[in-house]
């Protein structure tokens, strides 16, 4: 899985948290798509989480993206509302929705919105 997840910039590989594929499945499970995850970004080295953090203010400094435990996604047969909707009720990890974007952040932190 690490490398599926890879820095894509740089092409690093770090552990993934196994709970964060617990996630992807759940919410899958959950809205009863059955269209294709598919993943913005997985893992960040942190050379790639500074690039970002410089072009934008909404890039955590101590982003779990870092650490193997966050992902961005979104699925093909679904809108972003309907995946966050569904990965609130779950409560687990943070949850991250970005009004006119195509995609969700999930991830294994302390279950928290935005």
């Amino acid at each position: 899985m690490k490398r599926f997840l890879r820095d894509f910039r740089t092409g690093d590989l770090h552990p993934i948290d196994p709970a964060l594929l617990d996630i992807l499945c759940k919410v899958q499970l959950a809205t009863g798509s059955r269209g294709t995850i598919q993943i913005i970004s997985g893992y960040r080295s942190p050379k790639t989480n500074a690039a970002l953090r410089k072009a934008s203010h909404a890039v955590a400094k101590k982003s779990l993206h870092t650490k193997g435990q966050a992902v961005d996604i979104r699925i093909t047969d679904l809108n972003t509302w309907k995946i966050r909707n569904a990965a609130l009720a779950m409560r687990t990890g943070g949850v991250g929705y970005y009004a006119g974007s195509d995609f969700v952040h999930l991830d294994t932190g302390d279950f928290r919105t935005w």
